[in-house]
Order: C-alpha cells, then structure tokens, then sequence
C-alpha cells in the first residue's frame, strides 16, 4: 500500500499506445497511457474498460458516433463494442480494466503490448 502521484508516473515515459500497469485491484489493472494519432478498430469480447482522460481532447470513434472526451471526461467502453480511439494532440490517459484484456483487444497486430512495463 503507497500511494502515487499521477502527474509523477506520466513524467516517467513518453511512449505512445504502450499502456503502464501502476496498480492492481480486484483483477483490475490500473494503467496510464499517452496517446497520439490514430489506434486501430478492436473490441474486447470478454471484458468492459474505462477510460479517464486528464489531459488532452480524446476522439472515440464508435460505428454509429464519435463520442469527444475532455480532461476529467470518464467513458465506460462495454465488452463487445467496436471502437477507435483518436488522439488529435497528445492525451494522458488513465484506463482500468482487467489484467487479461490486451490493448487490441481480440486483433493482434503490431500494435499489440502483451507484456506491459509496471511504473
């Protein structure tokens, strides 16, 4: 039990789409991301995520909307749904979801981390 400054572990990389494990709880993974550009479309069949953006203007592209997240904006992504994040300039992102769920969800591609760095 330690508690952590946010701002602090965002300091500690400058990778884009590479999230970092900075807490565990109830088999949920606590990560920080930095996000640029364009991801790709994917889903996670078996599990919801969250995203919380602090900093930055997130675009989350849906087949029927786009939904525009703003720092201190929260989304709850639910398992099945197709999406596309989009980050116009860079984001700071928090995402909690659970510690089996790879950023591509269900498509692997070169943008697969399945070994993520704990900060």
């Amino acid at each position: 039990m330690q508690k952590f400054n946010v701002d602090d572990k965002f300091s500690l990389f400058s990778d884009h789409w590479s999230p970092k494990i900075v807490a565990e709880l109830n088999g949920q993974h606590v990560k920080l991301a930095k996000l640029q550009g364009e991801f790709e479309w994917h889903y996670h069949e078996n599990e919801d995520e969250m995203f919380w953006v602090t900093q930055g203007k997130l675009l989350v592209h849906f087949r029927d909307r786009t939904e525009t997240l703003n720092p201190g904006d929260v989304i709850v992504i639910p398992k099945g749904v197709e999406h596309k994040p989009e980050a116009p300039e860079e984001v700071h992102m928090v995402v909690f979801e659970p510690v089996n769920t790879l950023n591509t969800g269900e498509h692997r591609s070169e943008r697969t981390v399945v070994e993520l760095d704990r900060i």
